[in-house]
């Protein structure tokens, strides 16, 4: 349980290093380039956005080790912790102060996957999923996918972004129990791991969770996106570490009450993050159509400045010239 604990952190601070490093380098990539390969080929040629390819990589690599070693229930929770990693080293890298509440948010949701992992006390399961656990689980996972995204096509603003992030969160969820499964074949070798189905389920839930993610934090702003994702991939995995890996939870008596108080910590906290301008400059992605809006100048302005991810105003220099 420590060892996956351990692993779990690890992933979690290789994606925030990853989305930290891309975020530097994307940002001052040409607006010209959006959605376009000439991106690619810009960003191929620093080294630090190779970097972020590599900690996004890494993370894979942790995660995967982390739901070798223990159960979906426990891994997913802790993944939670990329969020604060992100703030503090995007702090770092922009130069940015954290402030007091950013920084009290960070231990609000630190305290809140404690509390949430000690009162369930996820324990138990099994490292393979029978196929016909898939075959009972799947249909229904597939229904309430195809309800979130319908009810984010139908409505705008906060509700689409959070149908959206709920959306994220099954699939992140599904993502990490493929991953799961697909791991516990490793012990039987390379060929029983390598032509598993689940595996590249892993690969096809991952795409699809990042699209419906960069949809999510265009619908809406971070503050009702990104909470639907953290507390969404965490409650959905405990859900599918009971009914697919049949793990144990301790939801009876008061532990229920202590784990209600956790999921509010983290809900906390997650909101207080999300409205900081630097993690919304660095989740949020640069070429988005929203930033791309935003950063347009009006008639009569002067563009901003695209180093700065902030759009904080300098004074004006009363030495310039009229």
């Amino acid at each position: 349980m420590v060892i996956s604990a351990v692993l779990a952190a690890f992933a979690a601070a290789s994606n925030a290093i990853a989305s930290v490093l891309q975020r530097y380098e994307a940002r001052t990539a040409p607006s010209r380039e959006a959605f376009r390969l000439a991106l690619l080929r810009d960003l191929a040629h620093r080294p630090l956005w190779w970097l972020g390819i590599a900690g996004i990589a890494a993370g894979a690599v942790f995660q995967g080790a982390a739901l070798l070693t223990g159960p979906l229930a426990l891994v997913q929770p802790i993944m939670m912790v990329e969020l604060p990693f992100t703030l503090m080293l995007a702090a770092l890298v922009f130069h940015h102060g954290r402030g007091r509440r950013a920084m009290s948010a960070v231990v609000g949701i630190t305290a809140g996957v404690v509390v949430l992992l000690v009162s369930v006390d996820p324990s138990g399961g099994t490292t393979e999923v029978r196929v016909g656990r898939w075959l009972a689980a799947l249909p229904g996972i597939a229904l309430g996918l195809v309800a979130l995204i319908g009810i984010g096509r139908a409505v705008r603003g906060m509700a689409r972004a959070a149908a959206l992030g709920m959306a994220t969160a099954v699939m992140f969820a599904l993502t990490a129990a493929f991953m799961k499964d697909a791991t516990g074949r490793i012990p039987f070798g390379a060929a029983a791991f390598f032509t598993s189905w689940q595996l590249y389920a892993t690969c096809a839930a991952g795409l699809v969770a990042l699209f419906l993610l960069q949809n999510a934090y265009q619908a809406g702003t971070l503050v009702v996106a990104q909470p639907a994702v953290t507390v969404g991939d965490a409650l959905v995995s405990l859900v599918l570490g009971v009914v697919l890996f049949e793990e144990d939870l301790r939801l009876d008596g008061w532990w229920l009450a202590v784990a209600l108080l956790g999921l509010g910590l983290i809900i906390l906290g997650a909101v207080e993050l999300s409205r900081s301008p630097l993690v919304s400059g660095v989740v949020t992605p640069p070429d988005s159509a929203e930033v791309q809006r935003s950063s347009s100048p009006a008639p009569g302005e002067e563009p901003s400045d695209p180093a700065d991810p902030e759009g904080s105003a300098e004074p004006d220099d009363p030495a310039a010239p009229p």
